[in-house]
């Protein structure tokens, strides 16, 4: 059982930067393939970005390519969002999730989600 536990979600302004973290307990941490997932009010969950077993595999959606980074620490069960120059349009709760693929980009394959947590961007 993997239980993941998201924060750093808060407040910013466009074109800001936030750092979302998550950490994980129980499980092989280092057998899953991590991703970050959002949504927005009344829009279905979507990947953000998704990261391999080791961390030398990454994969993000089209439209925060070149604005987000995603990272892992196997040693500390922590994996990383950093999100620069933040668009209103990135507003949404943020859910950190683990999959027994190697990586994937498909909310389906994830088997253990945290609960989420708030990223409001004003204009």
């Amino acid at each position: 059982q993997v239980q993941l536990v998201e924060s750093g979600g808060g407040l910013v302004q466009a074109g800001g930067s936030l750092r979302l973290s998550c950490a994980s307990a129980g499980g092989t941490f280092s057998s899953v393939g991590l991703g970050w997932f959002r949504q927005a009010p009344g829009k279905e969950r979507v990947v953000v970005a998704a990261i391999s077993w080791g961390g030398a595999d990454t994969t993000y959606a089209d439209s925060v390519k070149g604005r987000f980074v995603i990272s892992r620490d196997n040693a500390k069960n922590m994996v990383w969002l950093q999100m620069n120059n933040l668009k209103v349009e990135d507003a949404a709760v943020y859910y950190c999730a683990a999959s027994p693929r190697y990586i994937t980009s498909s909310a389906g394959d994830y088997n253990y989600w945290g609960q989420g947590t708030q990223v409001t961007v004003s204009s």
